[in-house]
């Protein structure tokens, strides 16, 4: 399986994760010329931004980990235009969140970075 399919497989596991956790998934795959979030949600009164990432074992590392500053600043960019597209009003509360796989393990990291 290629990476965009093999990408696209834990997506999917994640959406159905965080489905049966009370997240309504609104959008996948979000992209604009600032780059991408894999899975936009609400839950609770929180918008969501969630990155997906997988590692076959913890020989790598941990998914989460490779979430670094120069991803969370990409990804704050990106939340942005999207607020700004979508005419998400100012108080909306938000929050960036992880899912992480590490083989069969999935790892659900709420609030894992701040934007600002």
């Amino acid at each position: 399986m290629n990476k965009r399919k093999t990408g696209q497989a834990y997506e999917q596991q994640a959406v159905r994760y965080l489905e049966g956790r009370g997240y309504t998934i609104l959008e996948r795959n979000y992209r604009c010329r600032a780059g991408e979030i894999d899975l936009i949600a609400k839950e609770g009164g929180y918008l969501v931004f969630i990155e997906v990432k997988f590692r076959a074992d913890e020989k790598m590392g941990y998914g989460m980990e490779s979430v670094d500053a120069s991803k969370q600043r990409r990804i704050c960019r990106v939340a942005g235009r999207y607020l700004l597209e979508r005419r998400i009003p100012d108080g909306q509360p938000c929050r960036f969140d992880v899912v992480s796989f590490a083989g069969a393990d999935i790892t659900l990291l709420q609030d894992a970075f701040w934007c600002g």
